[in-house]
């Protein structure tokens, strides 16, 4: 039983499909037209062997909590480590405690304190909303006026309600940033492959930040020893500190790391899979991820490997108005009946992440990332290649999409 409703939730019942059967609640149009079952029915009213929950939301909410309640193989935290991801401050205070390398910060409820501390600040500055944002909830500009309006903004209520109350403010790091997904079964951490993610919505790190505008996996760049350089200053230190507070930790951790100067620092833990990085990172392991994902549920990560095969490019398609708005209804050309590509390519996927059928069963958009389109191959520039071929025979009116994902990797830049 995989939960949730985006390209993240078809990617992971699409490789689990390989070994098991699977149905998603609620799932979408796209992933029921790959063969996929997906109901309306809430999680705690199915059964199944193993729950795969994929949002953040319903962890930080106790789903996992009442599903092992039920006696259920759970993947994903229960609601006291989901706080790691559901509070910016509680996360910070958790890092400071477990003596895991981050940016300095200061947590403020009141905008006139924020403001003062913006003011013993140098360029650039971050701002963040303390509780979930879906993504959209970080401003980093180097314009001190534009700080201080995102702090009143947030702080008011009106950007983002209840989770931008408290706003955690943090000093800008240099550097290289990755992402590292982290298998934990509670005792026990296994990492897959480095991935990369593209927040902005425009070329070159332009503009807003998103959800996701795409991933690229592995990050050749990244060594092994930097690898391991990040598991001993950051996962286990974490692990160390997680154990002290009697937190039983089963599922994904995912670090945003930057690299800098002066080593490893940690930008933020997220409680689940990575999206878009599941979407580039899951047809690398395919048929194997249904086997890691039990031994997490059970506590038998121990003796369990994650090596990856080949090179995966993801790039998303966003409707008109992303991620400040969405437009719904646009008919998506190029896709055929079961919501794969009309005219098939090679290693390529086509993971759904807002889409719905309208009264002629013609698929259509109904969110702000709309597809995300997945590239297997040998290679990073093969794969990358594949994966704008096959964007650009999907088309609908409005349509957003970053020309850069992975670019700067295949010119040998981090």
């Amino acid at each position: 039983m995989v939960v949730g409703s985006g390209a993240r939730e078809h990617a992971l019942a699409w490789a689990i499909a390989k070994s098991a059967s699977v149905v998603v609640t609620p799932g979408n149009a796209g992933i029921s037209a790959h063969g996929i079952t997906c109901v309306a029915t809430p999680a705690t009213d199915l059964e199944a062997d193993l729950f795969v929950i994929g949002p953040e939301q319903p962890l930080v909410d106790g789903l996992a909590d009442a599903l092992r309640a039920q006696g259920k193989a759970v993947v994903g935290p229960g609601r006291d480590g989901a706080r790691l991801e559901g509070s910016k401050a509680f996360m910070k205070e958790f890092l400071a405690a477990s003596g895991v390398p981050s940016a300095a910060y200061g947590t403020f409820r009141d905008a006139a304190a924020a403001v003062a501390y913006l003011g013993t600040m140098s360029a650039p500055y971050v701002i963040k909303t303390d509780g979930l944002a879906a993504g959209k909830g970080v401003l980093v500009t180097s314009d001190f006026d534009a700080a201080c309006a995102d702090v009143r903004l947030k702080l008011s209520g009106v950007a983002f309600g209840e989770a931008g109350s408290t706003v955690v403010i943090e000093e800008g790091l240099d550097g290289t940033e990755c992402s590292l997904l982290v298998l934990c079964d509670g005792t026990h951490v296994l990492a897959l492959a480095a991935a990369q993610d593209f927040k902005r919505v425009g070329d070159g790190d332009q503009g807003a930040n998103t959800g996701g505008m795409g991933a690229y996996a592995p990050l050749d760049s990244l060594s092994h020893v930097e690898i391991e350089d990040v598991m001993s200053s950051i996962l286990a230190p974490t692990l160390q500190e997680l154990s002290a507070r009697s937190i039983d930790f089963r599922g994904v951790l995912y670090a945003g790391v930057m690299l800098t100067s002066k080593g490893p620092k940690l930008l933020e833990y997220n409680v689940r899979f990575g999206d878009p990085e599941t979407e580039a990172l899951v047809p690398l392991y395919a048929d194997r991820l249904f086997d890691l994902l039990v031994r997490v549920a059970n506590g038998s990560l121990e003796q369990a490997t994650a090596a990856s095969s080949g090179h995966a490019v993801t790039v998303v398609l966003a409707s008109h108005g992303y991620p400040a708005s969405s437009r719904h209804g646009d008919v998506i050309e190029g896709l055929g009946p079961d919501g794969q590509l009309k005219a098939p390519l090679e290693g390529v996927i086509v993971f759904h992440a807002g889409t719905s059928r309208n009264a002629q069963g013609r698929f259509v958009t109904a969110g702000g990332r709309v597809l995300a389109v997945t590239a297997v191959a040998s290679s990073l520039n093969e794969a990358r290649r594949r994966a704008y071929e096959a964007a650009s025979l999907i088309t609908f009116e409005g349509s957003v999409m970053r020309s850069d994902i992975a670019r700067a990797a295949l010119k040998g830049e981090r």
